[in-house]
């Protein structure tokens, strides 16, 4: 209804201007082009909005609730109190997401690329010395709506990797996290020798961080550089992302702070000192605001920094 209104209101003002003869042309030309762009921005807010929410109809209507599900501790605790979790994203705006919880991290799934749209999670120096085996089965994710649902046969014979997000070295604290992160929501197509290489170290580093601040809040996901990005698939058409980025961060008390990566989706060396960047940068990058559930002005400050020897 309010963006109803909000259209309607534009409308009127778009038809004022057509009659106001006394308007300097280029005047009335500029502030007719703005009004025009933010009526479509809102239509597409809208569209979304009625995605998402037929989306999320189909869900329930296919019982992809986790009703029957018993939450893990880690969730549980979330649930009772605030949800604020530090790692959580702020809402995207004009991307398809459906937030899908599990029990060792969170993501904003993106039905048009069939990927994710970020992955997040808190990864304790507890969680990081974890001894449980590595799953190996992957599987369709149960919370993702059934049209939209990937599978193993969807990657087959692409070239790429099955790429995980949250690795499966951060879930070995618990088995229902490590069988939860091989949900073929928490994968996108990522190239071998990335995956092997470049991604695995940046992964370990992350885990030795935890280990050292006590804790660290991680989110990843994909990038795309264009519109229309090259696709995998059987079933499904799975975007092929040209990179991937990977954002952390530090609460330790008096020592706060953050750190980003972005990575190409290709062969090649990729030395850490090269792919980090600010937390800002990846924010320009992907679009998406992080850690906005921590204090504004300490938010601010972190983010700007790209400070690798304090991770060191």
């Amino acid at each position: 209804m309010k963006h109803a209104l909000f259209i309607t209101s534009l409308a009127l003002l778009l038809s004022h201007l057509t009659a106001c003869d006394n308007m300097h042309g280029e005047t009335k030309r500029t502030l007719s082009h703005a009004a025009q762009a933010v009526v479509e921005q809102v239509k597409q807010e809208v569209v979304s909005e009625v995605e998402n929410a037929l989306s999320d109809a189909l869900g329930n209507q296919e019982d992809f609730s986790k009703e029957g599900n018993p939450a893990s501790p880690k969730a549980s605790e979330q649930q009772k109190g605030n949800t604020r979790k530090a790692e959580m994203p702020g809402k995207m705006r004009g991307v398809p997401e459906r937030i899908i919880e599990h029990t060792g991290y969170t993501l904003s799934f993106n039905r048009e690329h069939n990927n994710p749209n970020w992955v997040a999670w808190e990864l304790t120096a507890e969680e990081a010395e974890g001894t449980l085996p590595r799953a190996e089965e992957f599987l369709p994710d149960p919370d993702v709506p059934a049209p939209h649902r990937v599978t193993t046969a969807d990657y087959r014979g692409s070239g790429y990797d099955r790429g995980h997000m949250a690795p499966a070295a951060d879930m070995k604290w618990s088995q229902r996290a490590m069988n939860e992160c091989f949900y073929m929501s928490n994968m996108c197509p990522q190239n071998g020798s990335l995956n092997s290489g470049p991604w695995s170290t940046l992964e370990k580093a992350c885990r030795r961080w935890a280990k050292n601040e006590g804790a660290v809040y991680i989110v990843c996901g994909p990038v795309y550089k264009t519109t229309k990005p090259k696709t995998i698939g059987r079933d499904l058409r799975i975007s092929i992302p040209d990179g991937f980025f990977k954002v952390v961060l530090s609460l330790q008390k008096g020592k706060e702070k953050a750190i980003g990566f972005y990575y190409g989706n290709h062969d090649g060396k990729q030395p850490m000192h090269e792919t980090a960047t600010t937390v800002d940068a990846i924010e320009e990058l992907t679009g998406i605001d992080f850690f906005v559930n921590i204090p504004d002005r300490l938010e601010q400050r972190i983010e700007a920094e790209c400070a690798l020897k304090k991770w060191q």
